[in-house]
């Protein structure tokens, strides 16, 4: 019901929308410790543009609703697959991380001070927990790449 309220709102502010009528207006949004600030200019690094658009009220609203809905979903699946696609790709790098950094562990137990025949001991369970560990690793990047791949066939038949 929330979702079908926001589109009538988008819609109608969509439908009133007229270009040689408008008048845009530019500000900037920035989140400080003391809270949300607004502005004309940026009031930080990680400042986020945002604009308004003022437009004469007397305007007729077109009268095919429907087309404009379908397009308002569109653009709202293609916002959803994309950020669905970097949610994953994130992910890949978070396991290649921690696989790193496995890795690295496992390899940190040879540089410490042990006789040949301890080394040798140690040697044989690093290579088999290295084993281990690609292989998971494996497992879930194939995991992640599949569902990545479907994603971006979707968001490839939006575009």
């Amino acid at each position: 019901m929330k979702a079908i309220i926001i589109y009538l709102i988008s819609l109608t502010l969509l439908s009133f929308t007229n270009t040689s009528l408008a008048a845009t207006t530019e500000y900037y949004k920035c989140v400080t410790d003391r809270g949300t600030v607004f502005s004309e200019f940026p009031c930080g690094s990680r400042a986020t543009k945002h604009k308004i658009q003022v437009t004469d009220p007397d305007l007729q609203a077109p009268q095919n609703f429907v087309k404009e809905l379908n397009e308002l979903e569109r653009q709202q699946i293609i916002r959803n697959l994309e950020a669905e696609i970097r949610s994953y790709k994130y992910r890949l790098d978070i396991l290649s991380r921690e696989r790193d950094r496995a890795q690295y562990q496992q390899e940190q137990r040879l540089n410490r001070i042990l006789s040949d025949k301890e080394a040798k001991q140690i040697s044989k369970d690093i290579n088999k927990q290295l084993k281990a560990i690609n292989k998971q690793y494996g497992r879930d990047v194939k995991s992640v790449n599949k569902k990545l791949a479907n994603l971006e066939k979707k968001l490839a038949r939006y575009n």
